[in-house]
C-alpha cells in the first residue's frame, strides 16, 4: 500500500461512512452508480457478474485492501457487477465528491488517491493476465503463492468461479 501521513490518514477517515454488512448483503447491485471507494476493516467484500444466471466472481477484497467499480466511479455509468459481504463485514466507504474536495486542499491525499487507483487497475491487470497466460493448475498455484487467503475463506464453488473452472475440476487440481 502506499504511504500517507497520520494527519492525511485522519482527513480522509473524517469524511468516510462506517458500515456493517452481514453475510450475502448487497453494497452495490447491477444498475446502480457506484459513489464510493470501500475500505474493508473487517470481512471481506466479493465482486461478481451475473452471466445468465450463472455467478461469475471477478474479486475478492479482504481486511486492510480498497475496493470500488473503477468504470461506474469514473463513468458515473450503472454498474455491470455486484459487490456483495462475504461473510460480516465492516467498511469504510469514501464518497466520490468528498474525496475530490478533499484532493484540492491536500496534495499529499490526491497523490496517495491517485496511488491508490493505480494498484487498482494493476490488481485488475493481473487477474486479468492470469486467464491469458496460465493453464486453470497454474493459476490454482499463483493462488497459493500470492493470494492465500482466498484459499483459505472461499468456498470451493466460488473459488472455481473465479478460477474460471468447474468444481470438478478445482478438486482434481487440489488432489494433486
Amino acid at each position: 500500500m502506499t504511504e500517507i501521513s497520520v494527519s492525511s490518514l485522519g482527513k480522509l477517515f473524517e469524511i468516510a461512512n462506517k458500515r456493517q454488512f452481514k453475510k450475502g448483503e448487497f453494497i452495490l447491485k447491477p444498475g446502480q452508480v457506484c459513489k464510493t471507494i470501500m475500505f474493508v476493516e473487517e470481512g471481506y467484500l466479493r465482486t461478481f457478474i451475473d452471466k445468465d444466471g450463472t455467478e461469475i466472481n471477478t474479486d475478492f477484497t479482504f481486511e486492510g485492501n480498497f475496493t470500488t467499480n473503477l468504470k461506474s466511479l469514473r463513468s458515473a455509468s450503472s454498474a455491470d457487477n455486484s459487490i456483495q459481504a462475504g461473510e460480516i463485514t465492516i467498511i469504510y466507504e469514501f464518497d466520490k465528491d468528498k474525496l475530490l474536495e478533499l484532493y484540492n486542499v491536500s496534495a499529499e491525499i490526491e497523490s496517495f488517491g491517485r496511488k491508490l487507483l493505480e494498484q487498482l487497475l494493476i490488481a485488475q491487470e493481473e487477474h486479468t493476465n492470469l486467464f491469458k497466460i496460465y493453464s486453470p493448475t497454474e493459476r490454482y498455484h499463483y493462488l497459493q503463492t500470492n493470494k492465500p487467503k482466498i484459499l483459505q475463506r472461499i468456498s470451493l464453488s466460488q473459488l472455481s468461479s473465479y478460477l474460471g473452472i468447474a468444481r470438478e475440476t478445482l478438486s482434481r487440481i487440489r488432489k494433486k
